[in-house]
């Protein structure tokens, strides 16, 4: 594939990806992503052949670029307290979004779990991803055998505060968990 078809293929992935956060994988078809990106449904076969492969192209960038983030923050944020905080603020960065679609991570998650879906555990990866980031910033915290669980529950409750704020589209609620989980945070480390 040369470098015009990586492009389209990119920018395949990347309506994609946007359509499955706003309106579900479920709910998304071919024809929605090849009219959003502007291009055939013949043109769109040429890269991708059923919808599943969409979803695992979506999935490895979501990763790959989660990853790429945590790393990117790991340079810029010599302290373990401050990349964490700067993981609780996506709430916040993102609230509009969260407000109206929850959070893109957790809805495609769960969407594919009520589904039994084959590349839930693929998808599981995202959320995989952020713990074990997590863990190695609460080691260096100090906080030793109980890192793990510990971010897993701030993951639980990232996930939670982005699932309710959608459910009641309310950005104060978010606005304020973000404090409290702040709060919490500080508590724990101490």
């Amino acid at each position: 594939m040369g470098h015009k078809g990586e492009a389209l293929r990119q920018r395949i992935i990347v309506a994609a990806d946007l359509l499955f956060y706003q309106r579900g994988y479920e709910n998304t078809s071919f024809s929605d992503i090849a009219k959003d990106v502007g291009i055939s449904r013949g043109n769109f076969y040429y890269h991708f052949k059923t919808k599943d492969e969409i979803l695992n192209a979506v999935i490895d960038t979501r990763v790959s670029d989660i990853e790429q983030m945590l790393n990117e923050w790991g340079k810029q944020y010599p302290d373990p307290r401050q990349r964490i905080q700067h993981y609780i603020d996506i709430l916040t960065n993102n609230q509009e979004n969260i407000k109206s679609h929850g959070c893109p991570i957790g809805s495609l998650c769960s969407e594919l779990a009520k589904q039994n879906h084959a590349l839930q555990q693929d998808a599981n990866k995202m959320l995989t991803v952020l713990r074990d980031w997590l863990t190695v910033q609460l080691k260096e915290l100090g906080l030793g055998k109980e890192a793990r669980q510990t971010a897993m529950h701030l993951l639980a409750r990232s996930q939670g505060i982005a699932s309710i704020t959608n459910a009641f589209e309310d950005k104060t609620f978010l606005q304020q968990e973000v404090k409290r989980l702040k709060q919490w945070l500080d508590e724990q480390i101490q």
